[in-house]
Order: C-alpha cells, then structure tokens, then sequence
C-alpha cells in the first residue's frame, strides 16, 4: 500500500469522477485508475464501485475513507514538523545557564524566542562553568551560558554581560556594617572560594585582582555548591565571594551580609558558547534571539 494511492482514493472519493480527480492530482486518467486498482488489490476489497453511468463508494470504501484521510493527514503532519526541524523552527534545544544568565538572560531570550519560534522547547539545566563546559563536549546540551572566553578553537561565544563579584561575610563579621570595602583589605582575611575545576574565570578574576592589588589571599576552604559560600560565611569568620546576583539570593539569609568590592571592582564577562562545527539550526535559531552584548 503506497501513500499515492491513498491520494488517489481520497480525490475519487472526493470528487466522484475519475476525469476531475485526475485533473485534480495532475495524473493521466489510466494512472488514476491504476492506483485505485491496486490500493483494493492491497485491501483485498472492492472501495468503488464505477460504470458508465456513476461513481460512488462501496460500504467498505466508505469505512476506508475516514482512516485514509486520517493517515494521509498524519503523513503531512509530520512532513511540516520535519522541515520545521530542518529549518530549525521546531524541536527541543538544550541549554545550560548560571545564576546571573538565569536572571538576566534567559527571560528576554525565551520570550523572544516563544514569539518567533513557538514550536521550538528549551530543556535548561543550571549548572557551574566547569559542569557546562564537560557538558557541552560531549553532547549533553547544545548552547552553554558560563564565565569566561573559551580559548578552544572547536567552540564559538557571544558576550553577553559582565558580572561584578562582591563579598558575603556573616554578620558578626567585621565588615558586615560596612556597604563596600577596598579588594586589598582582603589581606588579613580567610577566604571561602569555588573550586577552579568548577568556575576558573571566577576562581582566576578573584586572583588577578589580588595580584592587582599586590596582596596575597589565604584560602581557608574551597567548596563546590554556591549555597555552601552564605552557609559557612554564617558561621565562620570568613569571606565568600559570589557575583551579585547570586549574592542578592545568598544574602536573604539573616545570617549573611553582601558588602560590594573596589578598586579593583573583580569582574566576570559571561558568554554563550556552543560547538563550532554544529550547525544546526536550533542552535542559530536561540542564539539569534540572544540579547545584545550589555
């Protein structure tokens, strides 16, 4: 049973003479009458009954009728979605993000992308820098939003902001009155940071602002989760680091304060990264409904 011949039936049945649903389907009227033939030859029943004077449908191609059709529109159906898929207007695109991307990105670049590109999904998935990076190698999402110009030839990026770092200190802590402190008086602090496998350009800004300043840090711990910085800053008398929109979250904790950070102010630029030889379409499609560079 070919799809062709189900068009076919379905014209006839339609139009109930040969001559019009030929001319309807472009076909020569013996190519007409071929499909028909061996579409009842493949049923195993006669669907029309034809003479010299009418055309109508047998009860059992009545009954054909309505699943043919269905099939047929079935069929179409998911040739639209193919191409759609192939155009890159439709299908699911898995994207990885941090905090301020969440915050800052991803809600105007969603609603842009609902609007252009209504059949396309969006699996999000928050996650470090390091995390991403490991993801978007080897295939578990297709566009990462993390900290940090990649440097490898095979990725390609969009900046998309810079993220100031401040600090979160308990308040009991010496500086918990104070709205923003100098990075050199870090001098004489224990500091809380990430683990350089889970953020570098974080863990790496933190340093070259120290260097900047001529002063060396003294890392007391370094953790792995973002909420473990406001936890351990609570109860220790120490200084986590988190950028500020991250740090806003962190410091609703009554236990915790954000004191901002200058001279140097520790900056972090956020880019979207995705695999350079991938060239599909989902990918050109969100990237484009990215906002511009902040």
């Amino acid at each position: 049973m070919e799809l062709r011949h189900l068009v076919s039936f379905l014209a006839i049945a339609e139009e109930l003479h040969f001559g019009r649903a030929a001319a309807r389907l472009h076909l020569a009227q013996p190519s007409l009458s071929q499909h028909l033939q061996r579409l009842e030859r493949s049923v195993g029943v006669e669907l029309v009954s034809r003479n010299s004077h009418e055309v109508r449908l047998t009860p059992a191609g009545e009954a054909f009728r309505e699943l043919a059709r269905d099939v047929v529109a079935r069929v179409d159906k998911a040739a639209h979605a193919a191409r759609a898929a192939a155009a890159g207007r439709a299908g699911t695109i898995r994207v990885g993000y941090n905090f301020p991307a969440g915050q800052r990105v991803l809600p105007g670049a969603l609603a842009t992308l609902a609007a252009r590109y209504p059949l396309i999904d969006v699996d999000m998935q928050e996650m470090r820098t390091g995390p991403q990076l490991a993801a978007l190698d080897d295939g578990r999402i297709d566009v990462a939003m993390v900290y940090g110009k990649p440097t490898s030839a095979r990725l390609r990026h969009r900046h998309l902001l810079k993220v100031p770092l401040v600090a979160v200190v308990g308040v009991r802590h010496r500086w918990a009155g104070r709205e923003k402190v100098p990075f050199g008086e870090l001098a004489g602090e224990s500091c809380i940071l990430f683990a350089r496998a889970q953020s570098a350009a974080m863990y790496d800004a933190i340093f070259s602002a120290a260097e900047r300043c001529g002063i060396r840090l003294t890392v007391a711990e370094e953790v792995d989760d973002p909420g473990a910085t406001g936890i351990l800053a609570s109860v220790k008398p120490v200084v986590g680091f988190a950028s500020a929109a991250r740090a806003a979250n962190v410091g609703t904790s009554a236990q915790t304060v954000v004191v901002k950070l200058y001279d140097p102010v520790p900056t972090l630029d956020l880019y979207a990264v995705w695999v350079a030889n991938d060239h599909a379409p989902l990918v050109a499609a969100f990237v484009d409904c990215l906002p511009p560079a902040d």
